[in-house]
């Protein structure tokens, strides 16, 4: 085993160990509650009722997990589950009953559904590290991984019972997969990239983006082949590969068919039928919810019909916008500075400092070799470099459909970039600090660039050792801090509710008796602080005594609003905590206050 080999598993074994440590202390996030009761609801029964806007393959994997280690007790007899869908809040609903009321150690099933997640990370990390060294050795891959394992953002998100990591590995299995088929041509390649399209499908909606990213490589791999010479060869070559590519999405649709029909066995086709249609009422283009309906309607086409719900449910989503709260103001109209922002102050300065490295030394090689036409490089380039194309491609199209949507829920939603830009940032930095633009090696001995790898690499490591346990709420210098990261954006980027046993633990701490408190995520009170809490909202007035509330909800309530909105009564934007100074915070999102 050689020396790269062993750091990278130092790397994952420190990942792993700061993930599992950092969620002992965790309550469960907001999603978390959906997501957890759904996986079991499709694992014990059979169906598929709960959470239609997600695909199953995450939520199984977390319910298989506590399953296994704890054996939890799932009830049915619930007006959630049993009473007509009517909105898609009955999921957090019977997630509250099967956690907090059911006779369940809730920390339990928490902790071992968030194990496979963590899993799941470490398997990303892996494959990207392996793909990573066979293309570009292994200084590249080992720097890409150390972004990896020590990025906040990955370490936050990877423990959580969440879709967003599993977007993630869906996107780079779905495209490598692809690069590998169109270099190699044979039916293996072929049969890998259609099961890994149909994986990639089951575990997030927004994996439909890899058709288009299909299309894009295709014809760029066409135009740039060396092997194609006449225009009518390239011409051919694209639609032949473009027939084989549709049989790769139908390889894909089979393995989507299975899964659903694993998921769906249990669920009665008339409940099915009605749930699809109240979810969908609201739908934009009735034909496609017809067609829908239609496949449900027949029990060997229902799998692809509750699929495809989902795809609605998504797109449906993502049309209508989010509120949320964004530099001082909530709005539901989304911000292009949205996710460019929030990428600068969440991820580690070093990154950026690299990402510049990267782009100068790409801009000076771009500027020096100039002796054939631009057209002939790119060909050249794009030719020789396929397997970065695709990673540029992902980035490219995923960031720009990101920035032109109003859906503004988090910098997770562009996760699924975060590998990518961490293989294109590691390799152009290698490269411009070890080789000059004509090529030649810039060092006389690789103990330079070794020992600079390993600096970034410590330096990596030691600023997330230092964010442990707050990597949810981790925000770099340049966004003020982690304790003043709240100003900038808050939900799943700082408060999704992860802090709620940190604020039994201040409670006892400080001898707190008893709070009133207002809180955003999916914690119970009534199982963590039984009699000690008194639910409180704006409208109640000023509490006498301690009261707590979630940065969210805060940040939300004292924030400006935009005009487009209809703005919350005066009474329901807390006036009395304006120029009232915290006490104290339960972890780093949850703000305790004394009155008088």
């Amino acid at each position: 085993m050689n020396y790269y080999h062993i750091l990278a598993i130092v790397f994952f074994l420190l990942m792993g160990a700061l993930m599992i440590a950092s969620i002992s202390d965790e309550s469960l996030t907001f999603d978390e509650l959906a997501h957890i009761a759904a996986g079991f609801g499709y694992l014990k029964e059979q169906d598929y009722r709960l959470n239609a806007e997600h695909p199953p393959l995450i939520k199984y994997l977390a319910a298989l997990g506590a399953d296994i280690a704890v054996h939890p007790y799932f009830p049915t007899n619930t007006a959630p589950w049993q009473n007509e869908t009517k909105n898609q809040w009955a999921q957090w609903d019977h997630g509250t009953i099967f956690l907090y009321q059911s006779g369940n150690d809730a920390d339990a099933v928490i902790f071992w559904s968030r194990v496979p997640m963590i899993l799941l990370t470490l398997l990303l990390g892996i494959l990207l590290y392996s793909w990573s060294y066979r293309q570009f050795g292994g200084r590249v891959a080992l720097l890409a991984v150390a972004l990896y394992t020590f990025s906040p953002t990955i370490l936050a998100h990877g423990r959580y019972v969440t879709t967003d990591i599993g977007a993630s590995l869906g996107f780079f299995i779905g495209i490598t997969t692809f690069v590998s088929f169109l270099q190699k041509r044979t039916w293996s390649s072929f049969f890998i990239a259609g099961i890994a399209f149909g994986i990639a499908q089951l575990l997030k909606f927004s994996l439909i983006l890899l058709i288009p990213m299909y299309g894009i490589l295709l014809l760029l791999w066409a135009w740039s082949h060396p092997d194609f010479i006449t225009i009518r060869e390239r011409i051919t070559m694209f639609f032949v590969y473009a027939t084989r590519t549709i049989g790769v999405g139908i390889v894909g649709i089979a393995v989507v068919w299975i899964a659903y029909a694993q998921v769906t066995a249990g669920y009665p086709i008339d409940r099915n039928l009605r749930d699809a249609s109240t979810l969908l009422k609201t739908y934009r283009f009735r034909s496609h919810v017809q067609a829908t309906e239609f496949l449900i309607q027949h029990r060997i086409t229902r799998p692809l019909g509750q699929y495809l719900t989902g795809v609605l449910l998504a797109n449906q989503r993502a049309a209508g916008g989010n509120t949320t709260y964004f530099l001082g103001t909530v709005s539901s109209s989304g911000s292009f500075a949205y996710f460019p922002l929030l990428y600068a102050v969440k991820e580690q300065i070093i990154l950026h400092v690299l990402s510049a490295a990267a782009l100068a030394g790409f801009l000076l090689r771009v500027w020096k070799r100039r002796t054939m036409s631009l057209r002939k490089r790119i060909q050249a380039w794009i030719a020789s470099h396929l397997n970065l194309v695709g990673a540029c491609t992902v980035v490219g199209v995923y960031w720009t459909i990101s920035l032109i949507s109003p859906l503004n829920i988090g910098l997770r939603h562009v996760l699924p970039t975060f590998p990518f830009i961490y293989v294109l940032v590691a390799y152009g930095a290698e490269r411009f600090f070890t080789t000059n633009t004509d090529g030649s090696a810039r060092w006389q001995t690789t103990r330079i660039p070794q020992a600079l790898c390993m600096a970034i690499v410590l330096l990596l490591a030691g600023i997330a050792i230092r964010a442990y346990p707050y990597y949810l709420s981790y925000y770099n210098a340049l966004g003020g801090g982690t304790e003043n990261g709240y100003r900038i954006a808050v939900d799943s980027n700082y408060d999704w509710g992860q802090d709620f046993k940190r604020l039994r633990a201040y409670m006892d701490e400080h001898g707190i008796e008893k709070i009133a408190l207002d809180y955003f995520g999916g914690a119970s009170r009534d199982y963590y602080l039984p009699s000690r809490v008194d639910g409180w909202w704006s409208a109640r007035g000023m509490p006498q005594g301690y009261f707590a509330i979630s940065s969210t909800l805060r940040e939300g309530a004292l924030a400006s609003w935009d005009p487009r909105l209809t703005p919350p009564k005066p009474e329901e934007t807390y006036p009395w905590l304006r120029g009232k100074e915290p006490i104290g915070r339960a972890g780093m999102s949850i703000f305790i206050y004394k009155f008088p």
